[in-house]
C-alpha cells in the first residue's frame, strides 16, 4: 500500500484557497482527511502534545486513516541522539500510542548542522522501540513532564517503524544506511531542490518519502512530469513492501494539490 499525504494541516494560507470559505477550522482535518490517506503530524516536533489531542485527530478521521508522528526536535535537534532515554520515555507517553491501528512511521528529522557519528547513530537505533507493546514498557519510564497525562498502555501489540532523515551530508555514507537497514529504520527519501542530500536507499520494509519542492525548497509544485516521475519511483519500491508519502511544499499552497495529483496517478492502472 502506498499512502500519501501532507506534512501538517493547519496552515492559514490555505483558508480560502484550499479549505472552502466558512469551513471552520476545527473541520480541516476532516476534509483533509477525505481527499489523503495519511498525514504527517508536525505539532509533536516542537512540543509534546496530549493524549486527548491524539484521540481527536484519530476520531476526525477515516477509519483507515493512517498518521506518522514527527518525533520532537528537543531529542533530534537540542540532545543530538544523546543521553535521551527520559525525552524519548516522555514522547512515547505524550499519547502517540493512543492513535491505535491509526499510528503509522515515526520521523526522526535529524538537524543540518549533526555529523554522522557511528557511535551515536548506532546506540540511537538499538534503543527505539521495534512494537507498540516495546513502546508502552518504554513510556512506563516518563518523566514529570508527562507526569498526570501519559498514555502507557495500547490496544493492541503493533510494529512500530521509524524512519530517519537526514540533512548533513556526512550521513550519506554506506555505514549510516547500515546501521538503520541492521536496525530495520527506513533512511527517509527526501526531494530538498537540491539543498540536503538525497540517497534513494531501501533500509526497511518500508519506504518514507518526503517532498518538499521540486525546484524551490518548501515553496514550488510538482509538475505533472515530476509527479508521473515520483509515480514510476514509488511503484518501482514498493513491489514488496509499503509505502507513505509526505508533501512539504506548503508555502504556496501546493502540498495538498500535489498530494491528490500523485495519489490519483497512483491509483490508476500502471502505464494506464
Amino acid at each position: 500500500m502506498i499512502r500519501v499525504g501532507t506534512s501538517g494541516w493547519v496552515y492559514p494560507p490555505w483558508r480560502g484557497q484550499f479549505y472552502p470559505e466558512g469551513l471552520a477550522h476545527r473541520r480541516e482535518l476532516e476534509y483533509m482527511s477525505e481527499r489523503v490517506d495519511s498525514i504527517e503530524i508536525n505539532g509533536s516536533f516542537y512540543a509534546l502534545q496530549r493524549p486527548s489531542s491524539y484521540q481527536k485527530w484519530a476520531e476526525q478521521t477515516p477509519d483507515d486513516f493512517v498518521f506518522a508522528v514527527k518525533a520532537p526536535r528537543f531529542i533530534t535537534h537540542m540532545k543530538r541522539l544523546v543521553d535521551v532515554e527520559e525525552p524519548l520515555a516522555n514522547f512515547f507517553a505524550s499519547g502517540i500510542l493512543a492513535l491505535g491501528r491509526k499510528l503509522g512511521p515515526v520521523l526522526w528529522q535529524l538537524p543540518p548542522n549533526l555529523t554522522f557519528d557511528v557511535k551515536v547513530l548506532a546506540a540511537f537505533a538499538q534503543r527505539l522501540p521495534r512494537t507498540t507493546n516495546e513502546a508502552v514498557e518504554f513510556a512506563k519510564g516518563h518523566g514529570d513532564k508527562v507526569e498526570g497525562r501519559a498514555w502507557t498502555s495500547t490496544d493492541a501489540d503493533r510494529p512500530f517503524r521509524h524512519a530517519v532523515e537526514i540533512r548533513n551530508p556526512s550521513f550519506a555514507v554506506p555505514e549510516a544506511a547500515d546501521i538503520l537497514r541492521d536496525n530495520g529504520i527506513a533512511l527517509v527519501i527526501a526531494d530538498s531542490a537540491g539543498k540536503f542530500p538525497a540517497p534513494e536507499e531501501l533500509t526497511a520494509d518500508f519506504v518514507y518519502a518526503r517532498l518538499h519542492g521540486d525546484e524551490e525548497l518548501y515553496v514550488s509544485g510538482y509538475t505533472d512530469d515530476a509527479l508521473d516521475r515520483w509515480a514510476e519511483k514509488l511503484r518501482s519500491w514498493t513491489t514488496d513492501r509499503d509505502a507513505f508519502v509526505y508533501f512539504d511544499n506548503d508555502a504556496k499552497v501546493r502540498s495538498p494539490h500535489d498530494a491528490m495529483g500523485l495519489r490519483a496517478r497512483l491509483s490508476r492502472p500502471e502505464g494506464g
